[in-house]
């Protein structure tokens, strides 16, 4: 049995006293802005990147589709991660730029006025596309590689601001 939330040294907040799963209680939080940024990269052969580049993939825009699906999976949280509260998203923001000339840089970022952090929706969001430009492009490319999907920065609420330090950005990591 996993120890009861409010006596765990780890801050197990998703459990109940008997270990069972639990959605934690919010309604005492006040309303505050929340924010968060999620990054995650997608590696491919440089034919292919090229390809998306030119909006040459046959099926279709990759980076507008993916674009959409990244909104889309970001106010579909909750549905996908039991225990994530749904949140009023006020705005939902994605971008994409190439690293060199076979590695997409896919940043998402989420802001509501809420009770809790929109970090999980800003890392569906990365994730789902992603997740997108793979099924996309799996008939040009078999070894797309998805990488790298982490939160970069937050804000807002008790836990205040969260910046992911510099040295953690190493390409090389």
């Amino acid at each position: 049995m996993l120890p009861p939330s409010s006596d765990s040294p780890v801050g197990l907040t998703h459990f109940d006293e008997q270990g069972g799963s639990r959605m934690v209680n919010t309604s005492s939080k006040p309303e505050t802005l929340r924010w968060a940024r999620a990054s995650a990269r997608v590696r491919l052969h440089p034919q292919t990147a090229h390809t998306i580049r030119r909006r040459e993939v046959a099926k279709g825009d990759v980076l507008a589709v993916a674009q959409l699906a990244a909104i889309q999976a970001a106010k579909q949280t909750p549905f996908l991660i039991p225990l994530c509260h749904p949140l009023p998203i006020t705005s939902v923001e994605v971008h994409f730029h190439w690293l060199g000339e076979d590695v997409l840089h896919i940043e998402a970022c989420v802001s509501c006025v809420g009770r809790t952090g929109v970090e999980m929706e800003a890392l569906t969001a990365v994730a789902v596309a992603a997740l997108t430009v793979y099924d996309m492009c799996k008939s040009l490319d078999r070894t797309i590689v998805i990488e790298r999907i982490q939160l970069e920065e937050k804000a807002g609420g008790q836990s205040g601001h969260f910046l992911r330090p510099s040295d953690c950005l190493d390409p090389n990591r």
